[in-house]
Formats: structure tokens, sequence, C-alpha cells
């Protein structure tokens, strides 16, 4: 019985493949050869069904006609020739409690959520954007559940941002940073819509007087977009503002802070380092005993490093006794402008000094070596005589 309907299946097979040859035209031939009616009650003979030619061609198996692959071209035209990571610009279509769809040019629209908005927090899409507004947008993925592209306004004007941030790095501006957080660590700003850290080390001020939504000004110390890693520095930024201090000039400073080491010492805004070998000529054990928090001191600048944002300070050389620190500070305080020019006095006269020396030595090679070269010509000329003769 099996074998039977088989050759009756393959005979079927057979007649519908001679009737399609039988009937197949060119279209050279359909173009150019004349053809009668074709009355509607034509019937080829044994021809199978538009059914059983479907299941012929496996189309039951299957599952998609040719008109189910036309619609999902066109659902899936204009989406696919965005890449991941490309840029668009794209008009504002409507908003919604989600976020906003964005007209990029392709027959769906896109659609860029809430939280793709803005690095900060928002609210509403209506905070950001507006109804027409023409933006850069950039294809982040594909959503394959709702077949819509998920662009962002955030990623964006993130690349733009760094552009920006890597020229002022270049040219080593100061910029102004908003703090959002903090930490043990420092706190965490956004500069130019850019999430970036300033290091307890890098600040001007103790971590506990800073606030969120404080201000600071910064010096960039590490861009790294790759990493998406920003460092920033606000004590490099301060000591830049205060670089009209020179070395030798006396200020007027409150101490900040003690340690074991040392003491910071406020001087307008600046933390400088007094370091306990630069407090007094004497030795000091416990270098509590000699400053506190909070005291007044005059000190003088003896170096400055606006690349690590650092001041080293000193009254050790403010002393008029060695040891007055220690025994008289009030003294100190009240001879400090005096010691101060005695001191850059010293240190002119050792420049004037080392100057001459250099000035010396530098007559002396060259006296050497005028004297070798006429040496060198008197040996010629000798010997041009000697030829000669």
């Amino acid at each position: 019985m099996l074998a039977k309907s088989s050759s009756s299946s393959l005979q079927q097979r057979r007649r519908c493949s001679s009737v399609t040859r039988a009937t197949r035209v060119t279209p050279l031939a359909a173009a150019t050869t004349p053809r009668a009616p074709v009355s509607s009650d034509f019937r080829i003979k044994n021809a199978p069904s538009i059914e059983e030619r479907k299941g012929y061609a496996g189309y039951d198996a299957v599952g998609f006609t040719y008109e189910d692959f036309e619609d999902a071209l066109l659902e899936h035209d204009g989406r696919l020739m965005f890449d991941i990571g490309s840029f668009v610009t794209g008009s504002v279509a409507s908003l919604d409690s989600r976020g906003a769809y964005i007209d990029i040019g392709a027959k769906a629209l896109a659609f860029c959520p809430t939280e793709e908005l803005s690095s900060t927090r928002v609210g509403r899409a209506s905070d950001v954007l507006q109804l027409g507004m023409l933006r850069e947008f950039q294809v982040v993925r594909e959503d394959r559940h709702d077949n819509v592209l998920i662009v962002s306004l955030k990623a964006a004007e993130a690349k733009i941002a760094w552009k920006r941030i890597r020229q002022m790095a270049a040219e080593d501006v100061t910029v102004m940073g908003k703090v959002s957080d903090a930490n043990r660590g420092g706190v965490i700003v956004n500069v130019e819509g850019v999430q970036g850290f300033v290091p307890s080390s890098h600040l001007s001020v103790s971590l506990s007087a800073i606030n969120n939504g404080d201000t600071l000004p910064l010096k960039f110390l590490e861009t790294d977009e790759i990493r998406q890693r920003l460092v920033l520095s606000n004590r490099r930024a301060k000591v830049e503002k205060a670089i009209t201090f020179k070395v030798g000039d006396v200020v007027v400073g409150t101490i900040a802070s003690v340690k074991p080491y040392g003491a910071f010492v406020d001087i307008g805004g600046v933390n400088g380092l007094l370091h306990i070998s630069q407090l007094s000529h004497e030795r000091i054990a416990n270098i509590n005993s000699v400053i506190s928090v909070g005291q007044q001191v005059k000190v003088m600048v003896l170096s400055q490093d606006q690349q690590r944002g650092r001041v080293s300070l000193s009254t050790k050389k403010l002393e008029p006794t060695p040891g007055d620190m220690v025994n008289n500070p009030q003294l100190v305080f009240e001879k400090a402008e005096m010691m101060a020019e005695a001191f850059k006095q010293r240190v002119a006269a050792a420049e004037a000094a080392a100057r001459a020396e250099e000035a010396k030595l530098a007559s002396e090679i060259a006296g050497q070596a005028l004297g070798e070269e006429s040496l060198a010509a008197g040996a010629s000329e000798e010997k041009a005589e000697a030829s000669e003769e």
C-alpha cells in the first residue's frame, strides 16, 4: 500500500512538472507574442491545487511566505543601516513618561529612554528635550522585543565632552566641577557632563568641609576616555591662583591640621606644608607642644610645585636666634619680615657669587682654548718655515 501511494505521488509530481514546462512563458516571448485571452473556466487537467503546490515548495514546513518576507523587510527597513555606536542627528517626534521618540530618518522612530538623556538624574524627558528639537544621538542597542533602535543623548554628549576635556587638559586650563558625592578617598565631581574624581590628597581643604553641590576650581591630572577615568586636583588649581607667592615671601597663615611629620597651614585658600624639620633650629620631640590647630603664624615660602600642587613653608628661616620658635614664637612673628629680607639678601649674594664663579670658570676655559689654538698656529708656522728651507 505504501509503495502504491509513493508511486501515485511520483506520477502526480511528474504531471505537475510537465504542465509547468508546457505553460512556462519567457519574458521575451510574453512581450512579443500576442496571447489569446484565457477563459476563467480554463482548467489544466489533473493540475495540483495551490495548497498542494505550497506543500511541494515546503511552505508548510517553513511557515514563512513571500508576503511575510516583504513585511519583515518593511519592518526592519531603516534600522539595519545604523550601526551600534554610530552617531545620528534626529528631531524629537514625541515625549512620554518613559523617554523620547526620535525621528532619525528611518521608517521607524528611534527611542531615547529617560536614563539616556543626561549624566545627571532626570525626572521627565521634557526637562531636557522639546518637540521638534534637533540633537545628535548615539545608537547604543536594538530592542528586539519592541523592534526599535535605542539611542542615547547622554552618550553623544559625553563623546563631545571628552573631546573638550582633552583640549582643555592639553592647554592645562582651570575648570569648575560640581560636587555630587563624597567618600573616604575623595569627592566625585561633574565636569562638562563627565563624572570625575578628586582624591583627598588633592583637596585644598579638609574633606569634611566640602558639601554636595559645592563648586570647586580644578586642574586635570589624568584623562582616559577609553577607561572612562577622569582624575582632577583642587590643590593644583588653588596653587596656580596663589602664584603671586614667591620664594622668600612671608605670608600669614592659620594652622589647619597637625601631623606627626609637620603641619598644614592655610595661606589664603592654599594649604602649605610646614615640615617639622623646618619648624625650628632646635630639635622638636612633640610638634603639638609648639603649634596647635587654629594658631596664626607667619611663615616663609621655601618652594612651590605647581604640577603637584604643593607649597613648602618654613618658620626655621625666620628665627632671629636658633630655637626662638620653641622658646619665643612671638618674637619670630614680630621679626619675620626682617629675617626674611636678610634671608633673601644671603640667597642673592650666594647666587651672585655662583654666577661670578661660573663666569670665571668660563673665562679660564676660553683662555685655555685660545692658548691651545695659538700654540697650534705657532707649530704650523714653524713647520711651514722648515719645509721652505
